[in-house]
């Protein structure tokens, strides 16, 4: 059988929401090239897949642990 493999792609928000970060920090990982994406009407279209294997690589530290309180 010809399995066609469902690509999920999300915007910069609903990625940020997503994995708990800032948008801008989503942005910084899109012009860095650590993300697959494409753009739609001006805006960018992440790779869910990309964006599990970033966030497997990268440690993301909130304010409040790299800071203290």
């Amino acid at each position: 059988m010809d399995e066609q493999k469902h690509i999920i792609r999300l915007s910069v928000s609903e990625a940020a929401r997503l994995f708990g970060v800032n948008p801008q920090t989503i942005r910084r990982a899109i012009l860095d090239g650590e993300l697959t994406y494409i753009v739609v009407a001006g805006r960018y279209k992440i790779n869910f897949e990309s964006l599990v294997q970033w966030s497997q690589k990268k440690t993301i530290q909130r304010k409040t642990q790299a800071r203290g309180i």
